[in-house]
């Protein structure tokens, strides 16, 4: 399965920053006002256990797992022209969001809105978000009203919710925060409200704050207190800066005289992980070493459907390694000896850091 995360926050908060200090691609930073195109790049998902599982089974290639990132251009109150509407849009077909805040002061770059603020800035945001909300609403209830008038009582509960939405929206909440029955989730889920989906919200702040964080990474903190969410800390430029660097001994050697211990990207991938609630399993061979994502609780054919079609659909069983397993024995044969070789069903859910070898007739 393939992750897609958006990057927002309105123009001037160092958003593509950050996506140069995370992405394989470089976008081009912006000193004033807002671009019209996103930018689009792809993060290798880190992970050690890959070159762990190397030392066990030579292979030609190690293949990560990765997230597709779009750079959305900064977002401006009341941008309701068709570049911003277009904007909105390419937010609408991710499956995460990250929501960049300003939280340093530099003269050199005024605010758009005059002062650093980070909390204002998620509220502004979050304003717009609504707006684009409320009209894929209006224009579904435009849709089931039609219906409801020839009696369609299905079309008029959907109305029902649909209006229970609008006001929610209207009341500058998110659509996400409406507690409404599961089953009454499906009116909503064909048109991809914007504030349904899950936000990891990232403090830009300047090298010095980049360890102990500041007042206003203070600030969001407690804003988003009342949400369940904590706010990731990451020095765009320093990182970007370091994320230059072709040599990887070089780039942890920057970070932890910074007194960093891992890139932002780490830090990032991870939180986006467990807010999705995705997991890794890999395949294991001499012609590659890959790992894959799934959203936990997926099973055995399910996972099996993520590396191809054709093995969910002709799905036999699965042979199964537990990564703990393969690294303490040394190799396929061994967990085989020992007992540690399962072979699982249909029904065998895959758990984080499996070893799988798909067996399957089309």
């Amino acid at each position: 399965m393939s992750l897609k995360c958006g990057i927002i926050g309105i123009t001037s908060v160092g958003k593509t920053t950050i996506f140069n200090c995370i992405s394989n691609t470089r976008g081009e930073t912006n000193t004033y006002g807002t671009g019209v195109k996103a930018n689009l790049g792809v993060i290798q998902v880190p992970d050690q256990r890959l070159y762990e599982l190397e030392k066990h089974q030579t292979t030609d290639r190690i293949v990560h797992t990765t997230v597709e990132i779009v750079d959305i251009p900064g977002l401006v109150k009341g941008q309701g022209d068709s570049s911003g509407g277009r904007l909105l849009s390419e937010i609408r077909n991710t499956d995460a969001i990250i929501h960049v805040l300003r939280c340093f002061d530099d003269d050199k770059l005024p605010h758009i809105d005059g002062s650093v603020d980070p909390v204002r800035d998620i509220e502004n945001v979050e304003f717009e978000l609504q707006l684009k909300d409320i009209e894929s609403v209006d224009k579904k209830i435009q849709r089931l009203e039609r219906a409801a008038k020839t009696g369609d009582k299905e079309a008029r509960h959907g109305v029902e919710i649909l209006n229970r939405y609008k006001e929610h929206l209207e009341s500058f909440q998110n659509a996400v925060s409406l507690r409404v029955k599961p089953e009454e989730k499906k009116y909503v889920d064909d048109i991809f409200l914007i504030t349904m989906k899950p936000v990891l919200y990232v403090c830009n702040v300047d090298e010095k704050s980049a360890v102990t964080g500041n007042s206003y990474v203070e600030a969001v903190s407690g804003f988003l207190k009342n949400r369940g969410a904590v706010p990731l800390v990451i020095a765009g430029a320093l990182e970007a800066e370091i994320a230059t660097l072709s040599d990887l001994a070089d780039r942890m050697d920057f970070l932890q005289a910074a007194g960093l211990h891992e890139p932002g990207v780490n830090k990032l991938v991870r939180a986006a992980y467990a807010m999705l609630n995705l997991l890794t399993f890999f395949t294991v061979g001499p012609k590659e070493i890959r790992a894959w994502t799934i959203t936990a609780g997926m099973t055995a054919p399910q996972a099996a459907g993520v590396i191809h079609s054709d093995l969910e659909r002709g799905f036999i069983r699965a042979e199964v390694m537990k990564y703990d397993d393969f690294i303490s024995l040394g190799s396929e044969h061994a967990c085989k000896e020992a007992g540690k070789l399962f072979v699982e069903g249909k029904t065998y859910v895959v758990g984080d850091g499996d070893i799988l070898n798909i067996r399957f007739n089309v």
